[in-house]
């Protein structure tokens, strides 16, 4: 058995290691050691508990070393070669120095499964955290956090205790030297590297560690990872260090998974701010890093879900008697309107779609056009703002040098495995695989193929949607000919557009999902075909690829009904066709309220259903999957099983866990604002819905899933630029919506160059053109005619601004219809100029780093420089002193010294 050195936990281990090898002599077995361990690790326990040993535990069977890491196993059919793979990997694993320890299958309560266990002591651990330059605190900060504030008891209600918002207190930090330990401030080396610090060293080696004979080099046979795909090992996990709804018996244990639960998880927590540096201390940074982007992201969305709510309401109250003409039985009842399709759609009478009218005036309103200008100005303050809070996470998780590192040191394993091609650094003068240019070209050609053609395929499967819309509405005009007169019940409500608009959304949303649930696949495969070189960069393109293929999956039909449909129909006697004339799919027109509406519409069934589909899928999904575990009998108390049974039976979080959560979100910040002046509730849904998605999130990661492995992370990656990419292509959709889509600039043209009396009367009559009843060709007319249609008049009117018949340039388009054209276009010019400019002004404002970040990163850096040299003096003096007692110096060596003192001060 190793020892652990540097503490007073030697001696007990001693202690135990001789009692086991007493009770081997008398042929005694494991439980009286079992009992002994419990006496001497866990004093004041009950008689009854002591009869058994505590498997609740993070620690060997010796109650001292803790347990890093789990490697899990079963006996099946290819036993011989998985288990001579299993006895090579632990053997090289051993000879790096770490520990093991194996738990029986016996001893497990599916009487099949065995658990490795395995610690890294004290000289492995200083070793790679040299290796990885992890920064560990060398002296206490003298730096205040942070000052009083004016009416702080306001935000009392929403703080947490100061013991969970900073579970250790500040220091100076310095990458860890192996040679310097007495620099450091370690106080215990059992204690010194935090648990999630240990596991992360741990795993580094796990996927470096090879599996090959000795003197054998099979370099393909390398890492955790690869046994874990070949079912070598089950599952490896580091383990959480207690339950959730109650803290450790042990009290070295630091309970903080109990902590988060209590504090963070629970629902009832959701007004609480969240303890981020506990989340890093116990996950590690980059789990930090999303939870606080994700918390600063729905605190920003507050300030827009209020201005969404308030443009919302002034569309309620301002519908007067100028916007009520469709309504009116005198003006909108006497419009006889052209027929919308061909043989199926009637003639029908403007008054009908008076609901319609109404809906859309909720969201097509002067108010609109303050809030697309407002939300394209709140993008950047989010943006910009975000910059400030990264950067401030950035100090004070030590994470200002880290990208460096991230690039040279975190290569994955499976770069270094497939790239057998050796060159020599030019930096480090060391040979380093490489992957040549020929095949890196080769491969990126192949998977630039792919997304193309997944994309080409998401492309037709609208198309496909699209003529679903055209060839569907026909069939619901003609069961819904005049919603006021055949079905009163349900056709005040449903007009054969909003049918066809419903009914297609959801068709689309379900193709979404079904294409999404195989490209992401697709993306994983393309992504590890292409073998990027370090995790950052596996993880960048993979973001890419799946962002690219999201945004034409999920807004592609939004696009359509934003700036396509309604714009190419036609007229009456010159309808224009999808596939030509023959197809009998006649081009669609939007809504008799806009098309407004229909956009909202689609982004309301996409967005919602996108939202309640991914919450059920978190939420729902592994409560079922408990409810059947404890059906099975899985799920088992404390008391009889075992701390890594536990965590075994939990579900794995792997390497793109966040990566989903991230696309997730990301996709709803696209939802928000590429379409947000078609529905201004939309933030407001987004709200409520990242209420929820932080503490199911939360509660995910505290009930649910395994420990995950620590890593670092300095930023949010590469979704930074693509919410930024977003947020600029927002502004250009968000003015062509006010523009073309809405009909605000026909009604401000008409308001200020053709009314009368600066009003909106006669704006319904102006706006639709007239059309010659007996100029309509024949397969363009309807197969019944109403009787009240029998007895009308000769003309039918259309949306549209073209000359009536018997004008001189009769149905060719109007003056006025130039005259609004211009006014479009110069409003999309003159929109996107000014919420550019304001954009750039205010990124130019901020700053990205706060003054009190860049003071204190400069006090830091003063600090650090001046405490280590000060500690390489005294290092020399105690060297040199020690050298002038041992021997006399000749004086050839003393001028060697002064030059080497010299060289440190230096």
């Amino acid at each position: 058995m190793r020892r652990i050195t540097g503490t007073a936990k030697d001696e007990t281990l001693i202690e135990l290691q001789n009692a086991t090898e007493s009770q081997t002599s008398d042929g005694n077995g494991g439980n009286d050691v079992d009992s002994l361990n419990v006496r001497v690790t866990l004093p004041g326990f009950t008689e009854t508990e002591k009869l058994q040993p505590n498997t609740d535990t993070v620690f060997f069977r010796d109650g001292v070393r803790r347990i890093d890491f789990v490697l899990s196993y079963v006996d099946d059919k290819d036993g011989e070669k998985k288990q001579e793979r299993r006895r090579e990997f632990e053997a090289n694993l051993e000879k790096i120095g770490l520990q093991l320890e194996t738990e029986d299958k016996s001893d497990s309560k599916d009487q099949k499964t065995y658990f490795l266990k395995i610690h890294a002591p004290w000289d492995v651990l200083a070793t790679y955290a040299d290796v990885l330059k992890i920064k560990v605190p060398f002296k206490l900060s003298d730096i205040p956090h942070s000052q009083d504030v004016p009416l702080e008891w306001l935000s009392h209600p929403f703080r947490l205790p100061e013991h969970i918002m900073r579970p250790q207190p500040d220091y100076f930090t310095y990458p860890f030297d192996k040679a310097k330990t007495d620099f450091f401030l370690i106080t215990d080396k059992d204690t010194f590297f935090p648990p999630s610090t240990r596991n992360r060293i741990v795993y580094y080696i796990l996927a470096r560690c090879p599996y090959y004979k000795e003197g054998r080099k099979e370099r393909e046979k390398t890492g955790i990872k690869r046994l874990l795909s070949n079912g070598t090992y089950t599952a490896a996990f580091p383990l959480h260090d207690c339950q959730y709804w109650k803290r450790a018996r042990n009290a070295e244990c630091e309970s903080e998974r109990y902590n988060l639960y209590k504090h963070w998880a629970r629902f009832l927590c959701f007004y609480k701010e969240q303890p981020l540096n506990l989340i890093r201390k116990y996950y590690g940074e980059k789990i930090g890093i999303y939870f606080a982007w994700l918390g600063f992201y729905t605190e920003m969305l507050f300030f827009a879900a209020v201005m969404g709510f308030l443009c919302f309401t002034y569309g309620v109250l301002s519908y007067d008697d100028n916007d009520k003409e469709i309504c009116d039985a005198n003006i909108g009842g006497n419009i006889v309107m052209c027929p919308l399709c061909d043989k199926k759609c009637p003639f029908w009478k403007l008054n009908s779609t008076c609901l319609s009218s109404w809906q859309s005036h909720l969201f097509d309103n002067e108010g609109t056009v303050f809030f697309a200008i407002f939300m394209g100005i709140w993008v950047t303050l989010f943006l910009e703002f975000w910059k400030r809070r990264q950067a401030r996470l950035e100090y004070e998780w030590d994470l200002v040098d880290f990208e460096e590192e991230q690039q040279q040191l975190q290569i994955r394993p499976e770069f270094e495995i497939r790239c057998t091609n050796r060159r020599l650094n030019k930096i480090t003068k060391e040979m380093e695989p490489y992957l040549p240019i020929t095949s890196k070209c080769a491969r990126f050609c192949l998977s630039a193929a792919t997304v193309i053609f997944w994309i080409s395929l998401i492309v037709a499967c609208i198309i496909g949607v699209i003529a679903y819309r055209l060839a569907v509405y026909a069939a619901f005009a003609s069961i819904i000919k005049d919603p006021l007169r055949n079905i009163q019940l349900v056709g005040r409500f449903i007009t054969p557009q909003l049918a066809t608009s419903v009914t297609a959304s959801c068709i689309n949303f379900v193709i979404i999902m079904i294409l999404n649930f195989f490209y992401e696949r697709v993306a994983i495969w393309i992504t590890d075909m292409e073998i990027p070189k370090t995790h950052l960069e596996y993880e960048s393109r993979l973001t890419m690829k799946m962002f690219l293929f999201q945004f034409v999956n999920y807004y592609s039909s939004c696009f359509y009904v934003a700036f396509f449909k309604g714009k190419f129909v036609g007229y009456p006697g010159k309808y224009s066709y999808m596939f030509g004339k023959w197809s009998g799919l006649r081009n669609e027109e939007c809504d008799p309220g806009g098309c407004l509406i229909e956009l909202t519409t689609q982004l309301v069934i996409v967005m919602s259903g996108k939202q309640l589909w991914g919450n059920i899928q978190e939420a729902l999904l592994p409560l079922m999957r408990n409810w059947w575990n404890s059906r099975k009998g899985r799920h088992r108390p404390e008391n009889h099983c075992s701390r890594w049974e536990q965590d075994h039976v939990l579900l794995n979080f792997t390497q793109l866990g966040l990566f989903y959560e991230y696309l997730e979100m990301v996709v709803q910040f696209g939802f928000i604002t590429l379409f947000v002046a078609s529905f201004p509730l939309a933030p407001l849904l987004a709200l409520f819905n990242n209420i929820l998605e932080i503490r199911v999130d939360a509660w995910k990661f505290t009930t649910q899933y395994r420990r995950p492995v620590a890593s670092k992370a300095r930023n949010i990656g590469a979704w930074q630029e693509i919410l930024n990419t977003v947020a600029i292509v927002s502004v250009v959709t968000n003015a062509f919506i006010m523009a073309f889509t809405s009909d605000m600039i026909p009604r401000l043209v008409f308001l200020y160059a053709y009314g009368k009396d600066a009003s909106m009367r006669g704006y319904v009559n102006d706006s639709l053109s007239i059309y010659n009843i007996s100029q309509i060709h024949e397969s363009n007319m309807p197969e019944e005619k109403d009787n009240w249609f029998i007895n009308s008049t000769g003309t039918c009117r259309y949306r549209d601004y073209r000359y009536p018949p018997g004008h001189i340039k009769e149905y060719t388009q109007t003056m006025q219809f130039w005259h609004i054209l211009a006014a479009k276009m110069a409003f999309i010019i003159i929109m996107e100029h000014v919420v550019f400019m304001v954009k750039f002004f205010v990124a130019w404002m901020i700053p990205d780093v706060p003054s009190d970040v860049k003071a204190r990163f400069k006090r830091e850096r003063y600090l650090i420089q001046e405490y280590l040299h000060n500690y390489e003096v005294e290092r020399v003096k105690l060297q040199l002193s020690a050298s002038f007692i041992t021997e006399p110096q000749s004086e050839m060596s003393l001028m060697t010294d002064k030059h080497e003192v010299l060289s440190e001060c230096l």
